[in-house]
């Protein structure tokens, strides 16, 4: 009798214990695809994309660095957030380092700096929020979207510095 109610238990154990590995597993499949973000995810976003300005184009044109975080950006924008998955760390913070080693000297400004280090904290956070595997899809969209908005001010703060160059004021 104490061993068929033994190996009852056992069996009863061992059976239990497998349902949970699949429950587990279906469990993290539907948490993955919760988390995929789309374009259309994307375009639902509201914040105001500032784009450069045709004078501040030749100054960027020939910044290799500001044009690899364009394309990033851009990447992210259509929802492709593979940049962030793939030892995202290491390059983010030889993008950055090199994005302030070699700013040009017309647009190398503290205003432009502070877009740059916001920049730089958002691109953290959507790195570490992208490869978290509890992170929440409104969450991911939510510092996507500041992400964005970083991108867009610096793109603006840039405008408005040539702009301000450009300036003619005579001194009477």
């Amino acid at each position: 009798m104490t061993i068929k109610f033994l190996s009852a238990c056992i069996l009863l154990m061992c059976l239990s214990c497998k349902k949970t590995t699949q429950t587990d597993t279906e469990n993290s499949d539907v948490a993955k695809k919760s988390q995929t973000i789309t374009e259309k995810d994307m375009s639902k976003l509201k914040y105001l994309d500032f784009s450069i300005d045709d004078r501040v184009k030749p100054i960027v044109g020939s910044w290799q660095e500001f044009n690899q975080l364009n394309d990033i950006i851009e990447s992210v924008k259509k929802g492709d957030l593979s940049y962030f998955k793939t030892d995202a760390k290491k390059n983010l913070k030889t993008l950055l380092t090199d994005i302030r080693e070699t700013i040009p000297d017309t647009i190398n400004k503290p205003a432009i700096l502070a877009r740059i280090t916001v920049l730089e904290t958002k691109l953290y956070k959507t790195e570490s929020l992208s490869n978290l595997s509890t992170t929440k899809k409104g969450d991911l969209l939510n510092t996507l979207e500041e992400l964005l908005v970083s991108f867009s001010n610096l793109n603006f703060q840039l405008n408005k510095k040539i702009e301000n160059d450009a300036r003619n004021i005579e001194k009477p």
